[in-house]
């Protein structure tokens, strides 16, 4: 999601702090959360959070805000909220293009979903903060880098460095209120795995540019920490392991030798441009719908709309031209109800492109999981966020015994 910066034009702030209600939205309840704080120069400003739909921080106009009453837009996608204060609460109307919703607000965040798989303090094991930089980029990267139990200086213990899929995000992957990085990367510990996960260029503690880069220059970050990785001296095989985006990186990287193996966690094995065609028509189907998306009105329609270098490079972008070329060992698993990348079409090519590479490649489809390898019902990103699960405890153990016994 583009984000752009708005001019707030109000001074007034007697309502602050954060404020959540839920819309009842085809019989199912959606949260919101509206965050309203001052800037520096002591004025109001406000940001929307839609936790299930995994959106965080997305700035909002506050065109009215007093003691009793506020009305606000986000006008990128024609929202708006007018409410006014009733007590504890504020009671109002939502409006998003034809559709009309009360909504009344609450004082304070939603109830934290549970997350068991969710690691707590205190640990078996130890984790530093590191970081690595792209001097091409001009670009910092500041990550996490554990030890697995009972490491010691001069163990040669396999290491992974930890590649996230689309969009700005932090070295933990949060999406939809789940961080499987930080749930792998626990696994990993007590299973005698190092690893190594990182801020997005411009992200998190992380400095650089992340706007107007491409898979291309993400790839450039992940060699410059498998590079600081190799000079630290500290681990026996190296290794990069990439989510969606982060496994056409480890293809990437793979064609370069650049490690000394790859995990693909529902990359892609096709060119961009279908795939993203064939992503439509999948969710299309989930909702009921004629799948009517095709490469060519896809295409047609990205034309039309601000150009994104990301995009533009993405749907250009054939993996099997790295795909071809890998030789380390490869392991490249998709779920079965993966709607974003879809394992029918992605991991048939994988397979047949990798087919005599290399003996230690395994590739794996896992049944009745989705595109964050979550035990799930229809695969829809709307169940992301209900679940519990982070990830499939199989898949973890699976990784780690694969990367064991390179």
């Amino acid at each position: 999601m583009m984000l752009w910066t708005i001019a707030w034009i109000v001074q007034a702030q007697s309502i602050t702090g954060s404020w959540h209600g839920k819309l009842d939205v085809g019989g199912q309840q959606l949260s919101v959360v509206f965050n309203l704080s001052t800037d520096s120069e002591g004025k109001a400003q406000c940001t929307m959070d839609v936790p299930q739909q995994g959106a965080q921080g997305i700035p909002v106009t506050l065109t009215h805000l007093s003691a009793d009453s506020l009305n606000l837009e986000v006008p990128q996608i024609g929202l708006s909220y007018a409410g006014r204060r009733d007590g504890d609460a504020i009671k109002g109307t939502f409006r998003q293009g034809p559709v009309t919703l009360p909504l009344e607000l609450k004082p304070g965040q939603t109830a934290a979903p549970n997350r068991p798989q969710e690691p707590k303090a205190p640990f078996p094991y130890q984790s530093e903060e590191v970081s690595f930089s792209n001097p091409q980029a001009g670009a910092t990267l500041s990550g996490t880098l554990t030890y697995p139990v009972g490491y010691k200086p001069g163990r040669r213990v396999p290491v992974v460095l930890m590649v996230t899929g689309s969009g700005a995000q932090t070295r933990n992957e949060g999406v939809f209120d789940h961080k499987p990085f930080l749930v792998l990367a626990d696994y990993f510990a007590r299973n005698g795995i190092a690893s190594l996960r990182y801020d997005d260029r411009g992200t998190g503690r992380s400095t650089g540019q992340f706007k107007g880069a491409t898979s291309a220059d993400f790839a450039e970050d992940a060699k410059c920490g498998l590079d600081w990785l190799k000079k630290s001296g500290r681990f026996g095989p190296i290794g990069l392991l990439g989510h969606s985006e982060g496994g056409l990186i480890a293809f990437m990287i793979g064609a370069r030798k650049a490690a000394d193996f790859i995990v693909s966690m529902a990359g892609p094995g096709i060119k961009g441009d279908t795939l993203i065609a064939e992503q439509a028509n999948a969710n299309l189907q989930i909702y009921g719908q004629q799948p009517k998306q095709t490469v060519v009105n896809l295409r047609r329609e990205l034309a039309a709309l601000p150009q994104d270098p990301w995009m533009n490079y993405f749907i250009d972008c054939d993996p099997a031209s790295y795909i071809r070329q890998v030789k380390i060992p490869v392991m490249a698993i998709n779920g079965s109800k993966d709607h974003q990348v879809l394992p029918g079409t992605n991991l048939t090519a994988i397979r047949e492109l990798l087919k005599d590479a290399n003996r230690k490649n395994l590739i794996r489809e896992y049944p009745g999981l989705n595109h964050l390898f979550q035990h799930c019902t229809t695969g829809g990103a709307n169940e992301y966020y209900q679940i519990e699960e982070t990830m499939s405890p199989e898949v973890m153990k699976d990784i780690a015994d694969w990367i064991r016994q390179l």
